[in-house]
């Protein structure tokens, strides 16, 4: 049976790129493999034919052989004619495979001339509450946290004074071995070396091999003007040691806002309830009311009714990301006097009944409510 044109087997043009011949290998690949379509003949026999294909036109030398002369120049090239001799077994295509899929299974290190890894630091959280002043205005504090720095005594390499981790010889310091189970040949961390591609066979006293060793430090942290509940301060490296000579992780100082016994916090906005006595309310006057910078004075007008809002202009925050000052936004609540004497009693009785003189004229809200009270139950048509 004449086999078919390998760049139609792969859906890929003539002049099709490395990469491209690769992208189209690695999806019929994965849409024919044996493991995903079991008892498949079909499938199975186009998996054969796609790998057969990638195999051919991956190399640039066995592609050019098939360019000119087609499946024949092929063949003798797997007979050891022109371009060398390969051959699709099982370790080379467990390579080919590797090259394709590598970066779905973390990426493939060669033994021998491989890299050991390295393995940057954890991140460290540390939570610290704050007072709502000291989260507005800002502050320095000062932290003590226990995390896993650099040995001093071996400087990280986990081996004692006068001698050196040598290279793993179970995965050849590449810090990955292969298994292969069926046609996949999978990279696994080495269980021997755990992934450095060094053994220490002489560990250091102070840290035991392990190159870190945990230790209490203090530090200085300067938290900003306007951060806000759940907003947190990155000190880059301040973070556990790396491994391996991997990079330090870093700090996050997560901030909590304590609750204020005045003031509610809305993003850049600040809001409190003031108490107002009945006669201001009536009457008008001033108010000194309380601002996280001392207190001002609110002018109330006459007739001010319980729940207004008033708004001060940029007596908020500053949010520490940027943007416009905040405000302050007051909610009076009249106060109702209490305690009161039996003079007291008498002169607010004589007040409320010269006010039953004018009708409903001093409490227009009270004459539509109960306006609205007589709708709702039909009383009024």
């Amino acid at each position: 049976m004449a086999k078919s044109d390998y760049y139609k087997l792969l859906d890929v043009p003539r002049n099709a790129s490395e990469a491209d011949i690769k992208k189209a290998y690695r999806r019929l690949a994965m849409k024919h493999h044996p493991d995903r379509n079991p008892g498949d003949k079909a499938a199975e026999e186009k998996f054969k034919e796609a790998k057969e294909a990638y195999e051919a036109l991956s190399d640039a030398s066995r592609r050019a052989i098939y360019d000119q002369h087609g499946h024949a120049g092929i063949d003798a090239a797997r007979q050891g004619g022109a371009g060398g001799g390969f051959s699709p077994g099982a370790e080379q295509f467990g390579d080919i495979f590797g090259d394709v899929f590598g970066d779905i299974f973390g990426g493939a290190r060669r033994g021998g001339g491989g890299r050991s890894q390295v393995y940057r630091g954890a991140d460290l959280r540390y939570d610290t509450e704050l007072d709502l002043a000291e989260a507005v205005f800002g502050r320095t504090l000062e932290i003590d946290l226990t995390k896993l720095v650099e040995c001093e005594v071996c400087h990280g390499s986990g081996a004692a004074k006068g001698s050196n981790p040598v290279q793993c010889e179970t995965c050849s310091g590449s810090g990955q071995v292969r298994v292969s189970q069926g046609f996949f040949t999978l990279q696994q961390t080495c269980p021997q070396c755990r992934g450095t591609g060094r053994v220490v066979r002489n560990p250091c006293d102070n840290c035991l091999g392990q190159g870190r060793v945990r230790k209490h430090k203090k530090l200085a942290v300067k938290i900003p003007p306007g951060v806000d509940n759940g907003d947190r301060v990155r000190l880059a490296g301040e973070g556990e040691a790396g491994r391996n000579g991997g990079p330090p992780g870093d700090l996050y100082v997560e901030v909590h806002v304590r609750e204020h016994p005045i003031f509610e916090r809305d993003g850049a906005h600040l809001s409190c309830e003031v108490p107002l006595s009945f006669a201001t309310a009536a009457l008008g006057g001033s108010l000194d009311v309380p601002t996280l910078e001392g207190t001002v004075s609110l002018k109330i007008p006459p007739e001010s009714q319980s729940g207004r809002v008033f708004r001060l202009r940029g007596k908020g925050i500053k949010p520490a990301r940027g943007g416009e000052q905040g405000d302050l936004f007051c909610r009076v609540t009249i106060e109702t006097p209490v305690k009161l004497s039996t003079e007291q009693r008498t002169l607010l009785q004589q007040f409320e009944d010269s006010l039953k003189h004018d009708g409903n004229r001093h409490a227009p809200r009270q004459k539509s409510f109960m306006e609205g009270v007589k709708r709702f139950f039909g009383t009024v048509p």
